[in-house]
């Protein structure tokens, strides 16, 4: 998963299109294609959610997670990175994110956030 920053210092959220936890603030991601590596999976996730190029990626973290889907639980690793992005002039929501918001991570509500992972993640972001 993606943690964008504009010129502000506010992260880039999405929200989520499609259960599970659907209309929750999410980051931009999605599941690693095989064959596929961490960094081209985001790069390649971020154009189709947001239509922004990433020019840069730094590894942030792991966070594991448990996916709830059909019915079934997949247990499943996030990896985090910090990404730059070419320009904003391009954003426009496409894929599984039905809008995104920019918001200081000090000031995003966790009970906002649908996956516990997520979550997670920026409980890290607010604790620097």
């Amino acid at each position: 998963m993606a943690l964008i920053k504009n010129d502000k210092n506010e992260l880039l959220f999405t929200i989520r299109k499609f259960n599970p936890a659907k209309g929750t603030l999410d980051l931009p991601g999605g599941f690693i294609d095989l064959g596929e590596t961490a960094e081209d999976c985001l790069k390649r996730e971020v154009k189709e959610e947001l239509n922004l190029e990433v020019t840069d990626l730094v590894f942030f973290g792991t966070f594991p997670n448990e996916y709830e889907y059909g019915g079934l639980t997949y247990f499943t690793i996030d990896i985090v990175f910090e990404c730059r992005i070419k320009s904003f002039d391009t954003l426009c929501v496409g894929d599984d994110a039905a809008d995104v918001r920019f918001i200081n991570p000090q000031n995003v509500c966790l009970d906002d956030i649908g996956l516990a992972s997520i979550k997670n993640v920026i409980s890290r972001v607010k604790d620097g």
